[in-house]
Formats: C-alpha cells, structure tokens, sequence
C-alpha cells in the first residue's frame, strides 16, 4: 500500500484507528492533521469518537481561515496551525497522550532516546514546551517556539507529546517510536540498576549502517511450500505487530524453505500491513529482483548455514526484553517450567552484533541456546519452525514481564532449584 496516495482524511482516519487500538489515545483524545498541497489543514473533529472515526468526521481549515466539516475541529487546532506557521516544511502534526510519554510529561523529562538507536534516528532532539491551558492561543506560542528550533519532537509538560514531519505516516513512526522508548526506559527503572544508553559513536554507525549487497534473481514461480510460508509470517507478524512485539519499521520474520532458501521481511516497510507479496525470497546468497530485505539478511543466512536444524529466525523488540538489553540485569529461565523448557540460557551480545558480527552470532545461537539479547538492540529467537521461534519470542517478552513485575513487588524472586531443573531435563529430553 502506498500511504501517500490516500486521500488526507482517509490517512487521518487509518492513522488515528491505529493510535485508538494500539492504546495511544482515548475516545476523545489526541489530534492529527495533514497540511495539502493547496494550503488546506485537514484535521481530526473535536469530541467525535476516535476507535469509529470516518472520513466524512474529517474538518477543514481553508487557507483563509473558513473551516468546513460537520463538526467543529479539534480544540487544539490553534498549536497545529502555529506549527505550519513557523515550520513550512511540515506537512503533518500529530499529538497524543499514551501513558508512558504522559508519565513523562508529568514528570517534566524527555525520553532518553539514546538507549535506543531507532528513538535517535526517527526522533532526534527531543525538547519540552511550558505549560499552558489546552486549545489556547498560549499553547501554540509555547509549542510553535520550539518547532521554530528545528526540532520535530516536543514533550508538553503535563499533557503528552507533539510531532511533526513531512508525511503523517512519518509522524506516526516517529510518535511510536518515542512512545516504545518511554516504556522500555519505564521497565528498565523498575528493574533498577544503571541504564545504558549509546554512545554518539555508536548511534552515528547505526544510522550509516548500509543495506547488504546482494545479487539479484529474477523470480519465476512459486512453490505452494513458500505460498504457505508466505501466508504463515504474514499472519504472524501482524500478530506481532498487535501484541506489541516490535514497531511498525522495526522486527524481521524469516522462514527457511526445503530446498535451502528463506524467505524475509522486506526492508523498511510497515509491519502492520505487510502482504505475501511484500516478502523477499534469499536463494543461494542472492535476492529475490526488484526487492530489498531486512538489513539483518546475512545473520540469517549464517545461522540457517550454520544449524541445519533451524528454520525460522525472529528478530524482534519487545519493551520488556529490551529492559533487560538497555542495563545489567540479566534473564534466567529458571522461573517457570514453560521458561526453562523454551529459552534455555538467555545470553547477552554486544551492540552491533546482528551486522557487524553475523557469523559470530551464527557460532553462538542454536537450538541448545535458540535466543539472544543484543544490546541497546534488539532479541534474537529460532526455532524448528515459525511457530516454535514464535513461541520462544513470546515466552522470553512474558518472562521478562514477570521479572519487571517482582521487581515492581519488591519481593525475593526465587528461582527452581538445580534438582528441580535436572527433572525438567530428563522428563522433557532437553
């Protein structure tokens, strides 16, 4: 799908449908607009549900200041206009009030986007505007004074955050972005110890880092074994992509064919509507023509060279796992049976491993030790097959939920005993 061509009060509708059920936003919460080509603002009503918006509830702000609509548009409207005002090379703004970016607006803090390499890249500088009364003139200034600095991320003490960008796709990854890094900042402070963020040095290769070179193969048919596997990831990752696993940019499925290809996430394309066709076939070293694959293709193609075994690969960030990853604290299976039966040991990798180290991490990860935690960056789960690697992706974010909630308890956390482990071994063949 390709977002620009919908039409501005359709992008407006899609995009605030996702804030509303990913639990971004409340049913009168939180505003969106899109400045045309022609200088008209396209913005969400006031007081309208936001979880059945539809196109027709969309308001018009004319160039010369008449609005058009059905209802009145949202009270904010004043800050958005300021925006366009002072920055015109922002075409879309958007503002909403998820819990962990107001908590930090309570607070009177920014996100440590360092911690994050992604939260720098799409974020960037992150400031704060003073309060002032919601859908006043105030507002606006206060608001409008720091766009006026360049930056395009603004926290609003005690009322959420603002975002701008050339596109309102680009807006909403932004905004999303900001919001998982809030929560895996959240989890990592409950978890206590030193959190790590990245240096410039590391944030600044992450952001150069290039896409593989790959020859290209001119794909001719498809067998109904890759129909059915396509079929399959796309299920999965929309899955994923619902229970918060990773972001609309960010998490690559892959699945490893009978006759030793794989197929994979495409490069940069919005997980949440990802189509069979959208997936990219790796055969013999080279991709499928006209494509362009997950940054992390080789990793995978070492691992399924490395352990025959192994035929689907899961590379994913999920905000509790990735507590774990931005400090010290590590992950023991020893927790529940289910944890120890899927994860094994969960060792840690040092940040940049999954690109500069690939076959470093293909030595490493196998089905004795099938997941991994990569620094500042991401989790790492195979398995026999897609389900299976799914599984362990699920049971690894649910094992560190459970952590950052004895944590919260501030009670002992008591592991299984040894003995208790050996009978788990014997009686599950591990």
């Amino acid at each position: 799908m390709k977002f620009s061509m919908l039409h501005p009060a359709d992008q407006i509708v899609m995009i605030m449908n996702r804030l509303y059920y990913y639990g971004m936003t409340t049913t009168t919460g939180g505003n969106l607009s899109i400045k045309d080509s022609d200088g008209v603002v396209w913005i969400s009503p006031s007081g309208v549900d936001k979880g059945s918006l539809r196109r027709d509830d969309i308001m018009q702000i004319m160039p010369d200041g008449k609005i058009i609509g059905i209802h009145k548009p949202s009270s904010e409207y004043p800050f958005h206009l300021a925006i366009y005002a002072k920055r015109p090379d922002l075409k879309a703004v958007l503002h909403a009030h998820p819990p962990a970016l107001v908590a930090f607006s309570i607070a009177r803090e920014e996100p440590d986007t360092s911690i994050i390499p992604d939260a720098d890249r799409l974020c960037g500088k992150v400031t704060t505007a003073p309060y002032a009364l919601p859908g006043s003139t105030k507002l606006g200034e206060n608001i409008a004074a720091e766009f006026e600095k360049g930056v395009n991320t603004v926290m609003l003490e005690n009322h959420g955050v603002v975002v701008g960008n050339t596109d309102l796709f680009s807006a909403f990854k932004q905004f999303e972005t900001l919001d998982y890094c809030a929560r895996v900042q959240i989890n990592a402070s409950i978890l206590g110890g030193k959190i790590h963020g990245l240096t410039k040095v590391n944030l600044e290769n992450f952001k150069t880092k290039t896409q593989p070179k790959m020859e290209s193969f001119k794909k001719e048919r498809f067998t109904s074994e890759e129909l059915q596997i396509r079929r399959d990831m796309v299920d999965l990752i929309h899955r994923a992509y619902g229970n918060q696993l990773f972001t609309s940019s960010e998490g690559t499925f892959s699945c490893k064919l009978s006759d030793g290809s794989f197929i994979i996430t495409p490069y940069d394309k919005d997980r949440n509507y990802l189509e069979e066709e959208d997936l990219v076939q790796i055969r013999d070293g080279k991709c499928e023509e006209g494509k362009v694959p997950s940054r992390s293709v080789l990793m995978h193609q070492k691992i399924y060279e490395k352990d025959k075994n192994i035929k689907s690969i899961i590379i994913a960030h999920p905000p509790h796992v990735m507590a774990f990853a931005v400090t010290d604290n590590e992950i023991d299976g020893r927790l529940i049976p289910e944890s120890y039966i899927a994860l094994k040991t969960v060792k840690k990798y040092s940040f940049g491993s999954t690109y500069i180290e690939p076959e470093m991490l293909a030595n490493e990860i196998s089905l004795k030790t099938p997941v991994a935690i990569v620094e500042n960056d991401c989790i790492i789960a195979a398995g026999t097959n897609l389900l299976n690697a799914f599984d362990r992706l699920e049971v690894l974010e649910y094992s560190a939920k459970s952590l950052c909630q004895v944590a919260g308890l501030k009670k002992k956390l008591v592991k299984i005993s040894d003995g208790e482990i050996k009978e788990i071994e014997t009686a599950f063949n591990l």
